[in-house]
This record gives C-alpha cells, sequence and structure tokens, in this order.
C-alpha cells in the first residue's frame, strides 16, 4: 500500500468508519488509523480537526479533511491530491 499521509479517526464500531477504511483499501492506499475509544486525545484530535463529533474524520496529506465521506467523496478528493 502507498503511504499517503491520510489519517482516520473513528471507531470499531461505526459503520461509516468500517466503509470508510474499506474504500482506502479497495483502493491500495495506507492510512493511520486512530481509534476513538482506545487511543489517548483520538477523540480530542476528531473535534478540533472537524469541530463536530461525527465520525469518521479524514485527515488529508494537504491539511483538508472530510466527515462521513462516502467512498465517492474520498475518490474524487485522492485523485485531486494525485494519489489515485
Amino acid at each position: 500500500m502507498a503511504n499517503t499521509n491520510i489519517d482516520v479517526y473513528g471507531a470499531d464500531w461505526c459503520g461509516d468508519c468500517k466503509r470508510a477504511k474499506a474504500a482506502l483499501d479497495r483502493f491500495g492506499l495506507g492510512y493511520n488509523w486512530h481509534d476513538i475509544e482506545h487511543e489517548d486525545g483520538a477523540e480530542a484530535k476528531a473535534i478540533e480537526i472537524s469541530g463536530q463529533k461525527h465520525i469518521p474524520v479524514v485527515l488529508f496529506s494537504d491539511g483538508s479533511f472530510q466527515v462521513e465521506p462516502s467512498a465517492t467523496d474520498l475518490k474524487t478528493k485522492l485523485e485531486s491530491l494525485g494519489q489515485l
């Protein structure tokens, strides 16, 4: 998997988080998983990034982020960054 400097903040029980991770896996992209329930400071960081408590929060290499993105949203963003 390519190293893309993508950070994903979420929880194992979250369906949207599972879908976002599955999309990134399908695209063949690596990412850093931050479990907000088990990683100290991860929940606070996700809220700091997005300004809200919705997950997943996907932080991209250009500093932008998406909250609860669809696979299409992720693909469009990653293509714009030249990562797909």
